[in-house]
């Protein structure tokens, strides 16, 4: 057995070193007055002295058409950096738009975590071949990269730091212009996939703020836990390649345009369409904070050290809510830190809300065993829970939707914002969890503008109406969930789920995951 290991560990070492060693060069934001562009937007913000321009995206459409039009006026530089990209309709039309943006002469800097580079290593250096596009990996698996078995395997080597991923979302054109918030890349995430549809809320920022964010993205581009994507390939891919690449995806977006012409031109409304400089002249103008974890957090032997940490950044705002506090986390996990915080607000008077997901709606039934622990405490502290039911899909129902979307598949929630005492918002990557608190590396920014704030509270209001949500509360001593069907409120005493999802989190809490969710 033993000698079968060492075998194995021998040829995964082998399968980690049969690279092309790419020279690493580091790089920085290009500054925004590059561009007119750039400029358009530094001319527009002087005027509101230090303050940046600030849009909510919860639409899915909204915020694919953002991510295209931005691409398409970016002239100097486009950075992307994404937990997942998966492949789908969508991602092809944003990478067939990246490479014209490269044609011109933009640079396209693309940042995945490792996790979203299984099985296109090839793919992605092909993209790299563009002598304007660089494409780098965060904190990569160093071996057995070649199959989905060694892959697994590799990880297991290296399972202290394998659990550890960069978790941001961040697109940011010109240095000028960022989208935050909880999109990854994939047709799942802008309602272009028949099964299953995340229901999220991005935000659009444009002046400073993009100057912040570009900092951000600079530390973990030049970190020396990202490596360029051609450090695990073996050949040098050529531009013919890249052609032929090229070629295969025209005509993959040719024959999704006949096939499926609502879909497309539903995706492809930006072309004729475009909306950014209506979205400009309606701005609100607001103080911000970016803020973001320090790369270095995923290299903590135990727990990482406060001062790397984007919740010791947000800490004070959250020790000063006093009036309100509303939360809307996909995947929450409070632990016994934040059971403590949420409990100790709501004993101080702080109506303090929740929006997450039902154990019928999440994507990840084991997260739902490491929350349903903590619901009895926190309601009996007074906080109130509110569980998103399964949004149903055009074939599936013609019930209410969350933000207001008509969606042609089944939604989930995939938000992650903040609303403190009405007055200030926090928009991005960031779950409330341990994962996100300890593990993953997180981005966003905290906005101070009431407008905005209504805003977000209304998404999150809208989302815990009893029409989508179930409203968990204590009925002697027991757990019950309240919900309105064809407009009659009614309680139900067993929680909705099938048998799977309830075992999944059933063995989640069972056997003590809480701390890796």
């Amino acid at each position: 057995m033993l000698k079968s290991l060492c075998i194995l560990a021998f040829a995964l070492l082998l399968g980690g070193c049969s690279t092309l060693d790419e020279p690493r060069q580091s790089s920085q934001a290009t500054p925004a007055a590059t561009s007119s562009f750039g400029r358009s937007i530094q001319h527009q913000a002087a005027a509101y002295n230090g303050r940046s321009g600030f849009r909510l995206l919860p639409n899915s459409s909204e915020a694919f058409r953002a991510r295209a039009e931005l691409i398409r006026r970016a002239q100097s530089s486009l950075d992307l950096q994404y937990y997942i990209v998966h492949d789908g309709l969508s991602t092809r039309m944003l990478v067939d738009e990246l490479l014209k943006a490269a044609d011109r002469g933009v640079r396209v800097r693309m940042l995945l975590d490792d996790t979203a580079s299984d099985g296109l290593d090839e793919i992605l250096a092909t993209l790299a071949a563009h002598p304007n596009v660089q494409v780098r990996v965060f904190n990569p698996l160093q071996l057995g990269r070649s199959t989905g078995v060694t892959r697994a395997v590799g990880r297991l080597f290296n399972l202290s730091r394998q659990h550890r991923r960069m978790h941001n979302k961040l697109w940011l054109a010109d240095n000028s212009a960022a989208i935050v918030g909880g999109r990854n890349l994939g047709d799942e995430y802008f309602d272009a996939q028949p099964d299953l549809n995340f229901t999220d809320i991005d935000l659009l920022g444009v002046g400073p703020v993009a100057e912040q964010l570009g900092h951000s993205f600079d530390q973990y581009w030049n970190s020396a836990l990202s490596q360029p994507i051609g450090d695990f390939v073996s050949t040098r891919l050529s531009t013919q390649e890249l052609a032929q690449a090229r070629a295969v995806l025209e005509a993959s977006l040719k024959r999704a345009k006949q096939s499926n012409p609502t879909l497309y031109q539903q995706l492809a409304s930006y072309e004729t369409n475009p909306q950014l400089d209506v979205w400009r002249k309606n701005l609100i103008w607001a103080w911000n904070q970016a803020l973001w974890d320090a790369p270095s957090k995923v290299l903590a032997k135990d727990e990482p050290d406060p001062h790397l940490l984007l919740t010791t950044q947000l800490a004070p705002d959250l020790a000063a809510v006093n009036k309100e506090l509303i939360l809307v986390s996909a995947y929450f996990v409070p632990g016994e830190t934040g059971l403590v915080y949420l409990t100790g607000r709501a004993d101080a008077g702080v109506d303090v809300r929740l929006l997450t997901n039902s154990l019928e709606a999440t994507d990840v039934p084991a997260v739902h065993g490491g929350y349903a622990p903590y619901r009895k405490a926190l309601l009996e502290h007074g906080v109130k829970l509110f569980e998103l039911r399964r949004q149903p899909g055009s074939t599936s129902g013609s019930g209410p939707h969350l933000f207001k979307t008509s969606l042609s598949s089944d939604s989930s929630l995939h938000s992650k914002a903040m609303i403190f005492d009405q007055q200030k918002s926090f928009i991005g990557s960031f779950n409330f969890d341990p994962r996100s608190g300890l593990w993953n590396t997180e981005v966003g920014v905290l906005v101070d503008s009431p407008e905005l704030a209504a805003q977000a509270r209304e998404l999150a209001l809208q989302g815990m109406a009893p029409e989508l949500s179930y409203e968990a509360i204590l009925e002697q001593g027991n757990i019950v969930w309240v919900t309105e069907d064809n407009g009659q409120l009614h309680t139900l005493r067993h929680e909705p789920g099938n048998w799977w999802r309830r075992l999944n989190a059933w063995f989640s809490k069972r056997v003590g995951l809480e701390k890796m969710l």
